[in-house]
């Protein structure tokens, strides 16, 4: 589903080039759930950003559903995005003229365009927000303009769902929620899920959890699951 090869990102400052992520590379398969961990800084936000095309990384690729995305131009990454990729924002990123019918029927219309209020209307069911359907985001909750995200963000029915800090604004209980809300349409539909997160409980509940630090990623739980299987089995031997 996803190859990430020899990712680097620098920027220019004052002072001379800053190194924001050096030389990443990992997989991820179909259906899998990853979690991306590590201090401020460490360069998990502008991964995601490299990952799901939203920036172009200073050398390295991004395979993405079999698509070299970092090979493709701003306006072709976008077209690739609308067919493919779901994004879930700390900041919920509604669209504050809209209702919540309308956001969430806003991206299969521009994929197929065929029942789209219908198909957003049961989506909000399923998220328990069936009765806010022609309410505006200022005229709702935290919370609730959350499941309107996450609504929308698998309205398309992407392969792959990214998500920043998607509890990050929210309190304990309704976090939790998201949480569960999350990992249920991840399974149902079969989405892969990738996300950056502050939150351990989160963090837990995905398959996988990738650590980086200082634009490096130092602990793959799978790969470090692996060796210790490898070690334990030559130890047995």
């Amino acid at each position: 589903m996803l190859s990430v090869t020899q990712l680097t990102k620098q920027v220019a400052t004052h002072s001379g080039e800053l190194t924001i992520l050096n030389d990443i590379e990992f997989q991820v398969d179909s259906g899998e759930s990853v979690a991306i961990v590590g201090a401020s800084g460490s360069g998990k936000s502008t991964l995601l950003s490299l990952m799901a095309g939203l920036d172009a990384p200073t050398s390295g690729s991004v395979i993405l559903s079999g698509q070299d995305i970092t090979q493709l131009d701003e306006d072709a990454r976008a077209q690739f995005r609308a067919q493919n990729v779901g994004f879930v924002f700390q900041s919920f990123h509604l669209l504050t003229t809209l209702t919540a019918l309308e956001n969430v029927a806003l991206p299969l219309e521009i994929k197929n365009g065929k029942g789209a209020y219908d198909e957003a209307k049961k989506l909000l069911e399923r998220v328990g927000l069936g009765d806010r359907v022609d309410h505006y985001p200022n005229q709702m909750s935290g919370g609730e303009q959350q499941r309107v995200a996450i609504a929308r963000a698998f309205a398309a029915e992407p392969s792959i769902l990214f998500a920043d800090e998607p509890t990050g604004n929210l309190d304990t209980k309704t976090g939790q929620n998201i949480i569960e809300l999350l990992f249920e349409l991840n399974q149902s539909k079969g989405t892969t899920l990738v996300l950056v997160t502050h939150d351990l409980k989160l963090a837990d509940r995905c398959d996988r959890q990738l650590e980086l630090s200082a634009g490096q990623l130092i602990r793959d739980s799978l790969r470090d699951s692996e060796n210790d299987k490898k070690a334990s089995e030559a130890t047995d031997a």
